[in-house]
């Protein structure tokens, strides 16, 4: 094997800091990516907006079935007993008219674009992500471990600092195998990597084994089994214990066909993913406390339904701010109301907060970072505090 090639594998599963146990009181945050672009119009209800009925016929969800949130606003009722009540204990917040300036309404483009959090105009550097970027402001030698629960790093934690990566579902096939990660671990034994390199596959052993496990015993027909739900709490564990920035992505979302209301395909992603979110939550313990999850998607979708009931690509999203101490039990950012006027383009929600803006300002709070740290993670960005935690 190729040495380009083995250093690639030893940085994905190599842990960017020494193995030590995060501080309890150390922030975590979690950034859940919707890969696909979810129907936020169909999550965060407008049901003060005689245009949203009228433009969906077919997929509408009721006044009467929506979750009152505030005067304008309504809950999906697929996350009634998942994502409401932490709304109710003032543990999340929505962010609706949220995203980038992207008006590609490419999937691929607008991810990159997200998950690199570069400046609108020049050219893009793929090979530094943001949240990798986030991780070297923080610091080499703190309790900080970064780490993706997904089966290759993503764009988003890519650069600099080697990040770990676990896929959570599918424990039995790991990427490097046993002589594989012998041979890396001894061509880096006598370098300054050594340690990491060797820790990190001490620690992705002791995961897979821990998780090979779980899933065993989950295998009774539980429906957290091959779900988000069961992810999520692995993720709060490795949370909790060892791992204070994570991110993962969950796809699926993309419903050109056959969305639903009330009830129906996008609603019972929705019941899935929030029941997860719920489980995180209550798995991470008193560590909840200072915990922030914000839950992404690269664009929202077209406001007004299609001839196949459901909806296309769209411009402006809602963003979810969730943790026990968000200041939460509000629809936070800049808004407008919601008739044909104001669409984007005449078809989609506008956007009204950008992304880079939005995390610089939770950034500012859960980390203290100036405005120097935050140049550097969000480039020619402003950060915008919307008073989220």
């Amino acid at each position: 094997m190729k040495r380009r090639n083995l250093l690639q594998l030893a940085c994905s599963a190599a842990l960017p800091t020494q193995l030590w146990a995060a501080s309890t009181d150390a922030p975590r945050m979690l950034v859940v990516f919707l890969r696909g672009a979810y129907d936020a119009a169909n999550l965060l209800v407008p049901t003060s907006s005689s245009f949203y009925y009228e433009a969906r016929p077919n997929i509408a969800i009721a006044k009467a079935a929506a979750l009152p949130l505030d005067d304008s606003w309504g809950l999906a009722p697929a996350v009634a007993d998942s994502i409401h009540p932490l709304w109710l204990k003032g543990q999340a917040s929505f962010v609706p008219f949220a995203g980038t300036n992207d008006a590609s309404r490419s999937h691929f483009e607008t991810q990159d674009h997200i998950e690199l959090g570069q400046p609108d105009e020049g050219g893009r550097d793929f090979r530094s992500g943001f949240m990798n970027r986030l991780a070297g402001v923080l610091g080499a030698g703190s309790a900080l471990e970064a780490m993706a629960f997904t089966d290759q790093v993503p764009l988003i934690l890519r650069g600099n600092l080697p990040v770990a990566n676990q896929a959570l579902r599918d424990l039995g096939k790991p990427a490097i195998s046993a002589a594989q990660a012998q041979a890396i671990a001894g061509m880096y034994a006598h370098t300054r990597l050594a340690g990491t390199v060797s820790g990190g596959f001490e620690v992705r052993d002791e995961i897979s084994r821990e998780m090979a496990g779980e899933m065993e015993a989950a295998s009774r027909g539980a429906i957290a089994a091959k779900g988000f739900a069961l992810e999520a709490r692995r993720i709060a564990r490795l949370m909790r214990e060892r791992v204070t920035l994570g991110f993962i992505d969950v796809g699926g979302w993309d419903t050109h066909v056959g969305e639903g209301g009330a009830t129906g395909q996008l609603a019972t992603k929705l019941g899935e993913l929030g029941r997860g979110l719920a489980l995180f939550a209550d798995e991470m313990g008193p560590q909840w406390r200072n915990t922030v999850v914000v839950v992404v998607s690269e664009f929202g979708r077209t406001f007004r339904e299609n001839g196949n009931r459901g909806t296309d690509h769209g411009h402006g999203s809602a963003y979810w701010v969730l943790g026990g101490g968000v200041k939460g039990g509000r629809i936070a950012g800049e808004q407008v109301e919601v008739k044909a006027a104001t669409l984007f383009q005449n078809r989609d929600y506008p956007v009204l907060n950008e992304y880079r803006a939005l995390f610089g300002g939770l950034l500012r709070r859960i980390y203290g970072l100036n405005d120097t740290q935050l140049a550097t993670v969000f480039p020619g960005a402003s950060a915008r505090d919307l008073g989220l935690v």
